[in-house]
């Protein structure tokens, strides 16, 4: 097998078990339905150990544009394969949202709420504010890189590596997850939210496009952080790509911080 075609399939099985889980907690008429927010994040977490169990010998099991370009800021990943595997990671997940829109065909008609079914496919911030919002998801973005360079570091039982990691997902839904449940991962987000947008589901509602940019930019301002600390502090080679990275960041950040305050100015002359 290819590393794109391990990339294509994982992503696929990532997204087939997450997005799955989130259908089955929330859509009308499931037997899962209202089973809540453990069982979200247990789901991830498992899915994201098979899908590593099935093609990390192939690909080294990325299936993450974040931690693709954080492993390549780093140095640990050749840049001219980065197109590729992002390319492959966000086919596979439109491939799975697909897959979970056909196992669960029934159950949009059953379900009354639009963003009930956006969420099955994509995430959205609990309280919507762009500053904080992108700030949780390079947080949470930050600590799986870090964590999974961490744990790699380590000598387990072979096999128990994935198994593993998909802990660490469970642990950061279950902490830092609450906030914009935690894509941590562009293609996670833009391949479901772009099938959502395009397959013919009832009273579908909008794919929120506007929050499009805070699950594609902060998990890649997050990964890129967590490669480059974990590489100064932990193995004691600091790079100057760290500075540039940070002050990016802090770019973002101020940016969409100064963005919220103009749109919350905006309304409040129209509510005048």
């Amino acid at each position: 097998m290819s590393p794109f075609l391990g990339e294509l399939i994982g992503t696929a099985l990532l997204i087939i078990f997450g997005a799955g889980v989130c259908a089955g907690v929330n859509l009308k008429k499931s037997y899962a339905a209202n089973s809540g927010w453990i069982v979200i994040t247990m789901g991830w977490g498992l899915a994201v150990a098979v899908a590593v169990y099935a093609v990390g010998q192939y690909s080294g099991a990325h299936l993450n544009p974040a931690l693709t370009v954080a492993l390549a800021l780093a140095g640990d990943f050749p840049w001219k394969d980065v197109p590729g595997y992002i390319a492959a990671q966000v086919l596979g997940a439109v491939m799975g949202a697909v897959i979970v829109y056909l196992h669960y065909w029934p159950h949009w008609k059953e379900t009354d709420d639009p963003g009930v079914k956006l969420g099955v496919f994509a995430t959205g911030p609990a309280v919507p504010n762009a500053a904080a919002n992108l700030l949780s998801e390079i947080i949470g973005t930050f600590v799986l890189v870090l964590a999974i360079l961490a744990i790699g570091a380590n000598q387990f039982a072979d096999g128990l590596n994935p198994f593993v990691v998909g802990f660490l997902i469970v642990a950061i839904g279950l902490s830092l997850g609450g906030t914009t449940g935690y894509a941590i991962n562009p293609a996670r987000d833009f391949g479901p939210r772009l099938a959502h947008f395009l397959l013919p589901i009832p009273g579908k509602g909008s794919s929120n496009w506007s929050y499009a940019w805070v699950p594609i930019v902060g998990p890649l301002l997050g990964g890129a952080l967590g490669s480059l600390v974990y590489k100064a502090v932990f193995l004691g080679k600091p790079s100057g790509a760290l500075w540039g990275v940070l002050a990016a960041t802090a770019a973002v950040l101020a940016a969409a911080k100064m963005a919220k305050g103009k749109t919350t100015s905006a309304a409040s002359r129209r509510s005048l």
